[in-house]
């Protein structure tokens, strides 16, 4: 337990944290999910995407969403009802042993950061979009974690450098000192999830604000951007001189509902090894309002209740928000459990780039279409680390961390309990208890009054060939709840 004297509020860290790097931002909350599907306008138009995403955002998305298209949505499952705009990353699945898949619970949907860093920032314009991170990188080329930005070689301050140094795996224990943004540059593997992460994974994307002031997206959908020269702050580079609203994508996932499964964590991608994670994001805002937020939401809280041009909508509005499903994926279920990845995309883990694979393909690739190093799949090295930091800790688990060797502060938040953004499948498997002599292992969250129970269960299957039978072993997840008068998760 926290003294109160120990404890501040989370405008006051808030404050605290980012005052030496930025004075205003806000911090947008999408809790709901408005689809889990292969559906990626940028980079797959008007085609089936060969992997899936986590979308947020518009109702309006879709194969070929615009900006006109994403205006004109019915809903947004984010926060601010001005906030049309779609936001999607990879989902993040389980692998069990035998190959089957089902996606980890999202918590709290995702939270999307304006940070408004260096001079007259503007508005995104209308029909501006942008991708950041590569899908296909399996590697990563500096020390983890970065040394510090002033003995960066030039080779470490190029713009591949920076893009690489955006990814963050937030490695999330309440219990303890939070480790800085975007501290370590890859996906741990599930032995260092299970022994350390008690809270889940939190994934992070900082996306480049310095534009070229002319292209709203170029063919790459990244060469009208550039990263400034500390990725987070710093000096744009020529010719992107413009500064555009600082977006950072914070996703938590909740890896320790899988304690004690055999398996490994894999990004729908087909990469275990978070290298390639990465993510798109379409504007949909009215465009004189959001200059007005940019020029006029400088609260150092972050919280959009303190911006009062934002119209707030509570989270059954945000969580009934869904976007519909296309007619091609109408029989497809990204969630799992599945035999493999949403479109049979293939684990490849490096390090070498990763095979290109074909919007729309449903089979998997044979093994003389990879790479040599994707014929058998490896988990990642764990790092070895110290954290630290000033932690800046909302209700759903999101929040910029500053590096400060001399500061402890710890965050009690009293408020709601993040929401558990599961697949329907699994809220409708609930059984009052498990059955006796299976194998299992157990995790619970406690959301708007209501403690969930997670059960992961091990049932065996007899699979006959034409002269042997085989155990096949396939998990599946049961979730139970009762009221509770608790106040949810306390961030300590």
């Amino acid at each position: 337990m926290v003294s109160s004297s120990n404890i501040l509020s989370r405008a006051a860290v808030a404050a605290l944290a980012l005052s030496n790097v930025a004075t205003a931002f806000w911090r947008m909350p999408c809790h709901g999910r408005t689809g889990l599907a292969r559906i990626d306008p940028l980079v797959d138009t008007g085609e089936i995407s060969d992997h899936a995403h986590a979308i947020h955002g518009g109702s309006n998305f879709g194969f070929t969403a615009s900006y006109d298209d994403l205006m004109a949505s019915d809903c947004t499952s984010c926060s601010v009802k001005e906030d049309k705009s779609a936001y999607w990353t990879p989902s993040l699945h389980f692998m069990y042993a035998n190959g089957t898949t089902v996606v980890v619970p999202q918590v709290g949907g995702m939270l999307s950061y304006y940070l408004l860093y260096g001079e007259n920032v503007k508005a995104f314009p209308a029909g501006f979009r942008m991708l950041a991170g590569d899908g296909r990188l399996r590697n990563f080329s500096w020390p983890v974690p970065d040394p510090p930005k002033s003995n960066w070689s030039p080779e470490e301050s190029t713009q591949f450098a920076l893009s690489q140094k955006a990814l963050g795996f937030n490695c999330l224990n309440y219990k303890a000192e939070a480790e800085p943004t975007l501290y370590r540059h890859f996906m741990p593997d599930k032995k260092y999830l299970d022994a350390n992460c008690a809270d889940g994974l939190r994934l992070e994307l900082f996306f480049p604000s310095c534009w070229n002031g002319k292209d709203l997206d170029t063919r790459d959908h990244k060469s009208h951007m550039a990263y400034s020269s500390l990725v987070i702050d710093g000096d744009c580079p020529s010719g992107f001189e413009t500064r555009l609203p600082s977006l950072l994508y914070e996703t938590i996932w909740a890896t320790q509902a899988f304690v004690g499964a055999e398996g490994q964590f894999v990004l729908s991608n087909g990469d275990p090894t978070g290298y390639g994670y990465h993510g798109d994001f379409i504007n949909a805002w009215d465009i004189d309002f959001l200059q007005r937020a940019v020029d006029t939401c400088t609260n150092p809280s972050g919280r959009i209740e303190d911006c009062p041009l934002f119209t707030i909508q509570d989270d059954s509005e945000s969580n009934s928000c869904k976007f519909k499903m296309p007619k091609k994926l109408k029989d497809e279920d990204c969630a799992g459990p599945a035999d493999g990845l949403c479109g049979n995309v293939p684990i490849q883990s490096g390090p070498d780039y990763a095979s290109h694979l074909k919007a729309g393909k449903t089979e998997s690739p044979s093994l003389s279409e990879l790479p040599s190093s994707t014929v058998a799949p490896t988990l990642v090295p764990t790092l070895s680390y110290t954290s630290g930091g000033v932690s800046v800790t909302d209700s759903q688990g999101g929040g910029i961390v500053v590096p400060a060797a001399a500061a402890t502060v710890r965050v009690a938040d009293e408020a709601a309990a993040p929401i558990i953004t599961a697949p329907a499948m699994y809220e409708a498997d609930v059984e009052d208890s498990p059955k006796d002599g299976k194998s299992r292992s157990t995790s619970r969250y406690t959301s708007d009054g209501a403690e969930y129970h997670v059960v992961i269960e091990e049932e065996v299957v007899t699979v006959t060939a034409t002269t042997t039978t085989t155990p096949h072993y396939k998990r599946s997840r049961h979730i139970h709840h009762r009221r509770s008068h608790g106040q949810g998760l306390k961030v300590l």
